[in-house]
């Protein structure tokens, strides 16, 4: 399946290409990859330490961090796709770079997707009737 995504995204970044060229000319063409590259390094960056902050707020603050740690891997993602030169990738590393958008992805991606793994069924804390007791056989060795 990757590889076919893969597949997909270079042959649509040719096309675009040659669309793009065709209208602008070779030199713009060539100056607006370069110049989107650099626009989203710097709003990777900047976008990435107030990531990295509010994550370390969420942490002072007692509250989970994963969702800002999500938010962190999918600017990292931004910043891979900003690296691969084109368009389309472009387009869909600014789309990780707004900020409503992003969650609204990332929202998406928890309802879709399910953690691997057997989901493990949740016990009572010890003070709480209804607890399994523990089974097993010990032996002291001194």
């Amino acid at each position: 399946m990757l590889l076919l995504l893969l597949l997909v995204t270079a042959v649509a970044e040719i096309a675009v290409f040659i669309q793009v060229g065709a209208r602008l000319g070779v030199g713009l063409t060539l100056l607006l990859v370069f110049a989107s590259a650099m626009f989203g390094f710097w709003l990777v960056r900047a976008q990435g330490f107030a990531a990295a902050t509010r994550v370390r707020a969420m942490i002072e603050q007692g509250e989970s961090p994963a969702l800002g740690m999500l938010e962190g891997l999918a600017l990292l993602a931004a910043g891979v796709l900003l690296v691969i030169p084109g368009f389309v990738t472009d387009i869909a590393a600014f789309a990780l770079l707004i900020p409503p958008l992003r969650r609204g992805i990332i929202r998406f991606y928890l309802r879709r997707v399910r953690p691997p793994g057997p989901v493990t069924p949740h016990y009572p804390g010890p003070d709480q009737p209804g607890r399994p007791p523990l089974e097993g056989e010990s032996r002291r060795e001194d």
